[in-house]
């Protein structure tokens, strides 16, 4: 007796979203986020297919961007006490060797997101955000002043109110605008860090190796004051997005679980596409916080994948 041939699965397309922002899927293909006009409109300029750690994706490098946050001298530079060879550095890596010169190849923009403060900033930071970072302390007999640091006796704590001196720490840490101090360089000048990612101050640099990467002809550098670069709708990484009609982002750099994780949290809110870079981001949380995005990059705001399946999408372009 014969067996039964099996009949061929049933290949399936689909259309998810709104007429205004949508998805194509095809059950071959993977997901289609080109964003054409509508569903049958054919794409004209390149594509590019990526193998994420799901399912394939296509998307238009002229809607996308590469987007590195906070890989700054403050949370990266062995100068202010930083080991080299930690994740940041391990995702600073890939970014070097991988993740941009792909995106550069691509045609995919590259938006450098990072912390950088003015006084507007400084004056209206709520104290949740500035606890984050540490702040001022003074004895229970003084009376408040508007700046703290320059009460008689105020010394800088951790977020838990503990002296940073019974840590051994610096005075980088002492709280959001507060003095970072002198630094030594591997080349053994001294330089002024200035004021706790204050804009335009070395310690809000982006860190050296990566730097040299930046292009200011085509790069866009975005600075923010939260965690998230898109808590409000009127931040300028989302004046930027809207006005580059940029709908597709790439997400990596530090801290993956507070300021790469709140940014990519509010993107997926506010209806762009979600990539994390897994080894382009990194976290001094622990391996487990870093486990924990990865999942959910992948299963409910978009998609994973490494930098280098980034690169290698690029390279069948």
């Amino acid at each position: 007796m014969v067996s039964p041939v099996a009949p061929p699965p049933t290949i399936r397309k689909a259309l998810i979203g709104s007429p205004s922002n949508f998805w194509l899927h095809h059950s071959t293909h993977g997901f289609n986020l080109t964003h054409p006009s509508t569903p049958n409109t054919p794409i004209s300029t390149p594509t590019l297919t990526i193998q994420t750690t799901t399912t394939p994706i296509t998307l238009d490098p002229s809607k996308s961007a590469l987007v590195i946050i906070d890989m700054q001298n403050f949370f990266l530079s062995p100068a202010l006490g930083r080991t080299l060879g930690g994740p940041g550095h391990i995702a600073s890596d890939n970014l070097i060797k991988h993740a941009i010169p792909a995106a550069r190849k691509a045609g995919i923009r590259i938006i450098w997101l990072n912390w950088g403060l003015d006084e507007e900033d400084l004056r209206t930071m709520p104290p949740a955000v500035r606890r984050c970072f540490g702040f001022y302390a003074i004895p229970e007999g003084d009376e408040f002043e508007r700046d703290f640091s320059r009460s008689k006796g105020s010394v800088g704590v951790d977020r838990f109110g503990v002296p940073r001196a019974e840590h051994g720490r610096e005075a980088m840490y002492h709280g959001l605008g507060a003095p970072c101090g002198t630094v030594k360089l591997d080349s053994g000048e001294q330089i002024d860090a200035g004021d706790l990612l204050v804009r335009d101050s070395w310690n809000a640099d982006i860190y050296p190796p990566l730097k040299e990467l930046y292009d200011p002809s085509s790069d866009a550098w975005i600075h923010k004051n939260r965690m998230s670069g898109l808590w409000g709708s009127s931040t300028p990484l989302q004046t930027y997005l809207q006005e580059e009609g940029i709908k597709t982002l790439l997400f990596t750099g530090v801290n993956t679980d507070q300021c790469v994780g709140g940014t990519l949290t509010d993107a997926f809110s506010n209806g762009y596409d979600c990539v994390m870079l897994s080894d382009g981001c990194g976290t001094s949380s622990g391996e487990e916080a870093q486990k924990a995005w990865e999942f959910n990059a992948e299963r409910t705001f978009g998609f994973c994948m490494r930098c280098e399946d980034l690169a290698n999408g690029v390279g069948r372009m």
